[in-house]
């Protein structure tokens, strides 16, 4: 089986052409993808806990632990580091800094790198560093067209109709339709409904859209 560098693209123009690459002087000996959601807890009367509601997803984040050594070769180390820290300076000409994409094997991850911790731990005598460790944090990133790609299509984005159920309650209502509950009160409003724990059964009430 072929030996397979682990390599850096760099894309320096905003295009995400990728103009640019370069090997990781050894491979990790491993890596971690960590992946999140974000939720906010609203409060509602009469319930002994908070409802969980959906805010958003949060960027997966690829870390790692890479090993450089010069010693051999008698040179300076940061020569390479400089190539990963270097991933946080800021392009002029985009006021920010690139994007990347980390490609191992079956592994492609495109980010941004968020963190770069570095170690020096070998100097030659004449006090140049040979030997280093860097822990590297990357963040997923995605372009905005093709997040609006992946938008849901069913938002609240008009007004609805809705027989109220045995056991039905606003914050319920609220929660299916707008994904927070906390929006009870819009509904409330809409129907003059002064008291949301006395709904009648069968009554047809407006689920406005929101604005």
């Amino acid at each position: 089986m072929a030996f397979v560098k682990a390599k850096i693209f760099v894309d320096i123009s905003g295009t995400l052409e990728f103009e640019k690459q370069f090997d990781v002087l050894f491979n990790p000996s491993d890596y971690s993808i960590a992946s999140s959601n974000s939720y906010n807890w609203a409060k509602v009367k009469g319930l002994s806990l908070p409802i969980a509601q959906f805010d958003s997803g949060e960027s997966d984040t690829l870390t790692m632990e890479l090993f450089f050594d010069t010693y051999e070769a008698k040179s300076d180390v940061r020569f390479h580091t400089s190539k990963i820290s270097g991933l946080l300076d800021i392009i002029p000409d985009l006021h920010a800094p690139p994007v990347v994409r980390f490609v191992w094997g079956n592994l492609n991850f495109t980010g941004v790198v968020t963190n770069v911790s570095q170690k020096f731990t070998m100097f030659s005598g004449e006090g140049v560093p040979v030997r280093a460790t860097l822990n590297v944090t990357f963040k997923a990133w995605m372009s905005k067209s093709e997040q609006l790609k992946k938008l849901p299509r069913n938002s609240a984005d008009r007004t609805k109709q809705k027989t109220i159920n045995q056991g039905d309650q606003l914050w319920m209502i609220a929660a299916k339709e707008y994904v927070n509950p906390a929006l009870w009160r819009d509904i409330a409003n809409a129907n003059g409904i002064d008291n949301p724990r006395l709904l009648q059964s069968g009554k047809k009430i407006v689920v406005p859209r929101l604005e």
